[in-house]
């Protein structure tokens, strides 16, 4: 190694100061420069509306998609304070869009009940635009500050008008240098709108795109009530949405739940209206609570038969949807992690569990009918799920007629490293392409499982039916981690499962009909970011210097206006007409491949999403895809 730049000492301690550190690595601050991450932004302003709403001061919130892709926010609220904050010898609004960890949540004074402990989301949002404008209607006045170029103010707080509103008005521009996509979508921002709306049942959202002139507005009386309707508005229910709301120890926990004949549960949790995405106290107290409740009424009126002596939690939650919203003062509020994504707080463990024990007791007494349909469903699933395990048992035992490793035999070929998490599997369309990547794989880390036509549609299928199930059956063996609520992302032989199909419409479908099953079954493994979509090439172009490979319709027309002198186009109909050395280097060679990683950004839109599309109800999913899918594109290539 040579002498130069080997050199550590004081000088060479960066210090980033105010809002450059934002600048420099936002994936820190709002998780990634993605299009999630610019959504981000959004939601960070409106949180800040969305804690004046929580402090009984704000009932209505607007967000323009203006036409040059600027956000505007706008609240009825008591107006950011103006004053001079004496710490900081400078305005108040100033304070919060310009300075880290400052904001109205860290004083007793402050908010109560907000959203967050850290107080970045101002200041970060103004760091990561090219312009900002913040205009203040406060006792009386009207007053604004402007900022640009990562935060910097280049017009001071002045009064410029007088008036008797009060509220709040952002506008900013998301700095396309660090946003290459700086484009927002009106449905990723309305999904977002709406649920907030169905946790604030005395606040009106409205977001209008002024561009394509879009527009839609949310308000819920019945809150959380409503976002259990909306989730199950396609399934069908066996019982009334149950609903309480009660307060103890300082936390106020409200619940709404609803069973439907499905096999899957879906529980949402908030606190202080931020989603915990990974649950937390909160929602173990929920389950704990929930389970102890049926098991007492059941033992209490001699419902249990036989051996059977209780229910385990995961039968009494099967067709469960449940939201979960808890308020936790600020002095209680703790999270794991920055994310804010698993709440920590140890109290909101018994008092959740306490209210929902009492509350659930009480309403099983009083609706015997549905607590006895309710019941009978949980019963059902525990001997449904104890088939199932018995059959996995003895099959990989080799008790029963066809065991573990026969079922594998003939269709996986096994990677052949110990190091599991760097092994891949994939899941690939046809025994034609099947043979063609066993043949060109690496041995050490890539295994292969052909699929057979298209696999079963697991949106109303439970474990029996995956059992009976071939295809899914050898799926769930070769990933060997268990199914269902029995799954262990830790215990798998994988650390990435790629879908590998061919890129037409049947191939489209049977991708779909893996995610459901996944979804379905094994969720952590989408959860924890270990399913992928590979994407095989549609085109090759032959020239003079050689082959290259064309991913999209889009970039093969941009090929085009480069290409000169004879040349041949070939598109691929399918991963069987590649040569196995051709699709390794395209699809499965890490150099070269694209993957797509399947995520689980928002589970209750996932949930509608996939029931809307895998389910029974023909006219939503006609609805759905003449909304949300193009079919004006054709293939124009004709060289």
């Amino acid at each position: 190694m040579g002498a130069e730049n080997t050199e550590y000492g004081a000088d060479q301690i960066q210090i980033l100061e105010g809002l450059e550190a934002v600048r420099k690595r936002p994936g820190m601050y709002i998780g990634s420069t993605s299009s999630r991450g610019l959504h981000h932004l959004v939601y960070e302003i409106v949180d800040n509306a969305v804690d004046e709403a929580l402090a009984g001061f704000c009932t209505e919130i607007h967000v323009d998609i203006n036409p040059d892709n600027s956000i505007t926010v706008v609240d009825n609220g008591r107006g950011i304070p103006v004053g001079i904050n004496h710490k900081a010898g400078i305005p108040a609004v100033e304070v919060v869009f310009t300075i880290l960890h400052a904001g109205g949540k860290f004083e007793e004074a402050g908010y109560k009940v907000s959203g967050g402990l850290h107080g970045v989301g101002g200041s970060v949002v103004n760091a990561l635009s090219t312009k900002m404008e913040v205009t203040i209607y406060r006792e009386g006045k009207i007053s604004q500050i402007k900022f640009a170029d990562g935060g910097h103010v280049v017009s001071p707080l002045k009064t410029i008008g007088e008036s008797k509103k009060t509220g709040t008005i952002v506008t900013f521009l998301p700095d396309k240098e660090i946003f290459h996509n700086a484009n927002f979508s009106f449905t990723t921002i309305c999904e977002r709108m709406q649920e907030s709306a169905f946790l604030l049942s005395n606040v009106t959202i409205e977001v209008i795109d002024e561009e394509d002139n879009l527009s839609a507005k949310y308000h819920y009386e019945k809150g959380i009530v409503s976002f259990v309707e909306y989730i199950n508005e396609n399934k069908n229910t066996i019982s009334n949405v149950i609903h309480f709301k009660n307060m103890k120890n300082k936390i106020e926990v409200e619940i709404a739940m609803q069973y439907t004949d499905s096999y899957n549960e879906q529980i949402l949790s908030f606190v202080n209206n931020v989603k915990t995405s990974d649950g937390g106290s909160h929602e173990v107290g929920f389950k704990t609570g929930l389970t102890k409740a049926f098991n007492d009424y059941a033992k209490n009126n001699n419902l249990f038969k036989g051996k059977d002596t209780s229910l385990d939690g995961s039968d009494v939650r099967e067709g469960l949807s449940a939201i979960i919203s808890v308020k936790i003062p600020e002095e209680l509020l703790q999270f794991e992690g920055q994310t804010k994504g698993k709440l920590g707080t140890p109290e909101a463990r018994s008092t959740t569990e306490s209210i929902t024990y009492e509350n659930l007791k009480f309403y099983l007494e009083e609706n015997k009918e549905m607590a006895l349909a309710i019941l009978e469903k949980a019963q059902k699933s525990k001997m449904a799920r104890e088939a199932a395990r018995k059959a996995r048992e003895s099959v990989r035992k080799g008790t029963g007629k066809n065991n573990k490793e026969r079922v594998l035999s003939e269709k996986l070929a096994k990677a052949t490293g110990k190091n599991y998490m760097l092994n891949e599997l994939f899941l690939v369309e046809g025994d034609s392409a099947g043979g063609s990547a066993k043949s060109h794989r690496n041995r050490e880390t890539q295994a292969i499982l052909p699929l057979r036509g298209k696999v079963l549609n697991c949106e109303k299928a439970s474990s029996k039916d995956i059992e009976g199930n071939a295809e899914l059956r050898q799926l769930e063996y070769a990933i060997g981690a268990g199914l269902g609520a029995d799954f262990d992302y830790k215990e798998s032989n994988y650390g990435k499962v790629i879908i590998m199909t061919d890129a037409d419409v049947d191939g489209s479908h049977i991708q779909i009909l893996l995610i459901t099953f996944f979804y379905r079954f094994m969720r952590p493994l989408i959860e924890q970011g270990m399913l992928y979509i590979a994407t095989p090439p549609l085109y090759s172009i032959e020239t003079s210097k050689g082959k290259e490979y064309i991913a999209t319709d889009e970039e093969l027309e941009e090929r085009k206006k480069d290409l000169k002198g004879n040349y041949k186009i070939q598109r691929f109909k399918g991963l069987g007409e590649m040569d196995a050395d051709e699709l390794y280097e395209t699809t499965m060679d890490k150099k070269n491949r694209r993957l797509l990683r399947v995520t689980l950004n928002d589970a209750a839109i996932a949930e509608k999403r996939i029931h809307v599309l895998m389910g029974d109800e023909v006219a939503p999913r006609k609805e759905w895809i003449n909304e949300n899918v193009d079919f004006t594109l054709e293939d124009d290539f004709r060289k």
